[in-house]
């Protein structure tokens, strides 16, 4: 008589994450998945020279790396309430009728933003990289920071909390996981 397979129907029970600490993603097969977050930077606005220098570098850059990475753009919601709450006041607080306009105006576009599908979003560049030694793990962040730099980009170790955005976004779509929601009949 042939067993049954049982599935399960935790993610947790399928997916190899045992944990996450230290900014790295640690799986259950001892190697560890961390890497860098980019901060956004519009080169398009720079002067042509300097553009060219930027592609040229990430060129040189993305050619000196001898290891499986993976480029990342994730977008993470953005609660603009507080800037909301802000333009209030100061519509309240101003006595000029063509300044309480332009506020207006502005509220106005905030308020269409949020009420889109998707929000009000903040897009988020990650390269990140699997290793299992922790001196490799490093070396490989040391690097990534320094090159990046001189291509003219800040970068820093990924967060906890974005290994948590970025797993939210591939099995949730983007929406963070709740625990004890009650759900209606």
């Amino acid at each position: 008589m042939a067993s049954k397979n049982v599935v399960s129907k935790y993610t947790e029970d399928w997916v190899p994450i045992k944990q996450i600490m230290n900014g790295m993603i640690q799986l259950e097969s001892g190697e560890y998945v961390t890497g860098v977050k980019i901060a956004p930077k519009n080169i398009f606005i720079l002067d042509q020279g300097t553009q060219d220098n930027v592609i040229y570098n990430l060129r040189n850059f993305y050619n000196t790396m001898d290891y499986e990475f993976w480029l990342i753009v994730a977008d993470r919601p953005v609660d603009i309430n507080g800037y909301l709450a802000q333009l209030q006041v100061m519509y309240n607080n101003s006595p000029n009728a063509e300044i309480r306009k332009l506020i207006i105006q502005d509220i106005n576009k905030a308020n269409l933003f949020m009420s889109q599908e998707y929000g009000v979003v903040d897009t988020e560049y990650f390269i990140l990289f699997k290793e299992k030694k922790l001196e490799i793990i490093q070396k490989r962040l040391h690097n990534l920071i320094s090159n990046l730099s001189t291509c003219s980009l800040q970068s820093t170790q990924v967060s906890n909390n974005d290994l948590r955005m970025l797993i939210d976004n591939f099995f949730n779509g983007g929406q963070a996981t709740t625990v004890g929601t009650v759900m209606p009949e």
